[in-house]
């Protein structure tokens, strides 16, 4: 007797992910942040030195230098960077979708230490740290010249030094050099006060916005770099997609044409996998690398395979005589033990891969972990519930079309 409410539960999973998949997709996958390596960007590897005062670089040096740039980078507006402590006393930057090099470097070296020096040229009377992040780039009223226009956290401490020095040139220096040298004209009350000697209004905006993030509490050593082109990152994009795409058509037809129903079902877990695994990395948040995108592909043969130990352990019922929805439901327990050793193996191995990793080895691990995940609730769970919910409809009778051999007539599920 044919349950079309078994049927009609098969096909409403199947269609209402579809009617889900198919508006939705693109903007999942536009929405995902790709990685230097398939957007395109620039990698560089610093040493953080000894402080030019002597004063040694510690692993908090470290940490505070890493902030620091993190707040810079920030203020350029790139999204999604990459920095990471490499080693005692190494920052690995990853930059994806900025191109010129020159220019990012120097927003990321320079190590912005600004200082107020007395008439004498060594007496520090202020520094960066005692202006407020609020530094802008203005022009001058008469002369249109650039200046950043700066502000003091205390402006009593202002308003000292302008009376102390008044009539006579206070220096402002950045990174060792002079700048400017002002003469102080008036007391200041308020605070305030403007920065001179910016060539153009780029680098007053460039200055203005180091200030802000603050100064580099340690200096930089560059010790390597290399650059990706975006037509290389798209190329490398579309070669890994091309092969997932590939590999899908032929594990579809290999899946449908020996197991039939099961390898239907199988790819329509397939389909359901690759939505979630993308969904999964776009709400994460994750930069989605080209070692992780090789991972996700290399989850496709993963989740191929759970489906293909529980046909056939399906296959090893029907020889044994059973019913269809008897090896159904005991090729699926019997996989059971097998799929959930492989699953939690290949877990660990992505914890242990990330746990001692680096760079685009924690970005394949991180990867490799959400697909089998994905895997699990897809090929596992769902496959499993439209497996039996077809079978248990009686539609379609034949043992064949559930994978046993040719000579296994009839049996229809009961």
């Amino acid at each position: 007797m044919i349950k079309w409410s078994r049927f009609v539960g098969f096909l409403l999973i199947v269609v209402l992910f579809f009617a889900l998949a198919v508006p939705t997709y693109k903007g999942i996958w536009n929405g995902i942040t790709l990685g230097l390596d398939l957007q395109g960007g620039f990698d560089v590897l610093y040493e953080v030195q000894d402080s030019p005062s002597g004063e040694k670089v510690t692993d908090e040096g470290v940490i505070s230098t890493i902030k620091a740039i993190e707040r810079r980078i920030d203020k350029e507006g790139v999204s999604e960077p990459n920095i990471q402590k490499e080693g005692a006393n190494r920052i690995r930057v990853q930059l994806a979708g900025v191109f010129d090099q020159n220019e990012a470097k120097k927003l990321l070296v320079q190590t912005a230490q600004l200082r107020f020096l007395a008439p004498d040229g060594t007496t520090e009377l202020a520094n960066g740290s005692d202006l407020k992040p609020n530094a802008k780039y203005v022009s001058d009223q008469n002369t249109g010249a650039p200046q950043v226009a700066v502000e003091f956290k205390n402006p009593d401490k202002f308003k000292k030094i302008t009376e102390t020095y008044l009539g006579q040139p206070v220096a402002i220096e950045l990174d060792g050099k002079i700048i400017t040298a002002p003469t102080i004209q008036v007391v200041i009350y308020d605070g305030k006060a403007v920065i001179n000697g910016q060539k153009d209004a780029k680098e007053a905006i460039e200055l203005a916005n180091l200030l802000n993030a603050g100064s580099l509490p340690f200096p930089l050593k560059e010790i390597s770099s290399f650059g990706v082109s975006p037509s290389l990152g798209e190329g490398s994009l579309g070669t890994t997609l091309m092969a997932g795409g590939i590999a899908f058509i032929l594990i579809f037809v290999f899946m449908v044409g020996w197991y039939r129903l099961p390898g239907l079902i199988a790819m329509i877990a397939l389909v359901m996998y690759a939505y979630l695994l993308f969904a999964t990395v776009k709400f994460m948040g994750i930069t989605l690398t080209l070692p992780g995108l090789a991972a996700l592909v290399l989850g496709i043969g993963m989740a191929v395979d759970v489906n293909i130990i529980a046909t056939e352990r399906m296959k090893d019922e029907f020889r044994n005589g059973k019913s269809t929805l008897s090896a159904v439901i005991m090729g699926q327990k019997r996989s059971m033990p097998t799929i959930i050793d492989a699953n939690i193996t290949s877990i660990i191995a992505g914890i242990l891969m990330y746990w001692f990793g680096t760079g685009q080895i924690k970005s394949f691990a991180v990867a490799h972990i959400i697909s089998v995940l994905a895997t699990f609730i897809t090929a596992v769970l769902i496959s499993r519930l439209l497996m039996q919910l077809l079978v248990r409809s009686n539609i379609i009778k034949n043992k064949w079309w559930y994978g046993a051999p040719r000579e296994a007539k009839g049996g229809a599920a009961k």
